[in-house]
């Protein structure tokens, strides 16, 4: 007569038990998220991120002139759309380095600083870019072609800002805090979107199964 075998010794049924125990389940549920797409993009872009956050305070911001070059452009272009717009262009002092003050003639005008010179959008926007799925090549380009767009905006913002303060002073903080970072923030996501519609890889509309015509019309027999 066969000996009935005690299940606390039975090292199977222990192994059984163990597999269902809550922390190797836990351990399982994020051995499969850390393999989906979307953890693989949220991880990449959060450590992206970090990097350029660590970069740009310790090298880019003390050691190079990135914002004060992307500000006299930005001070330098509203300048050039006054004078094509007919607007009487404002003399200020300016630091040495570069001007970030632009203005009407006659008012105190608006100035620029490093946190809203687009700088820091330029990263989030293209960090995104990056960590999505898609091409390499068209991100060579589609990357470039968003940060010039961001970059144009922004200049638009600080002519539309300093005609504002000119004509309506009491509303230059209104539309500074709230009309044009939704604006501006609003064209971020609008790319973002556009990119997750571009970056999608081509697939062949019909494509023919191997070893089986291409026309799927099945010849009607002769009567």
């Amino acid at each position: 007569m066969p000996t009935p075998q005690n299940p606390e010794r039975d090292p199977s049924s222990r192994t059984a038990k163990e597999s269902h125990s809550p922390r190797t389940a836990l351990t399982n549920t994020l051995s499969d998220l850390r393999k989906t797409p979307t953890f693989r993009f949220f991880g990449l872009a959060f450590l992206a991120y970090v990097v350029w956050s660590v970069a740009y305070e310790q090298v880019l911001k003390p050691r190079t002139t990135l914002d004060e070059v992307v500000i006299e452009h930005m001070v330098s272009s509203t300048e050039a759309a006054f004078e094509a717009i007919g607007w009487p262009v404002g003399t200020y002092p300016q630091p040495a380095s570069h001007r970030d003050r632009v203005g009407v003639a006659g008012h105190v005008g608006v100035q620029i600083g490093a946190p809203c010179d687009g700088v820091a959008l330029f990263a989030l926007f293209a960090i995104f870019i990056l960590a999505f799925p898609g091409p390499l090549l068209r991100k060579a380009w589609f990357i470039p072609a968003g940060i010039a767009l961001l970059h144009l905006a922004n200049v638009v913002r600080v002519i539309v800002l300093a005609r504002i303060q000119a004509t309506s002073p009491e509303w230059l903080e209104f539309n500074h805090d709230y009309t044009f970072t939704v604006l501006i923030y609003g064209l971020v996501f609008a790319l973002w979107y556009l990119w997750t519609v571009l970056g999608r890889p081509t697939r062949p509309t019909n494509p023919a199964a191997p070893g089986r015509p291409t026309n799927p019309t099945t010849p009607t027999p002769a009567a």
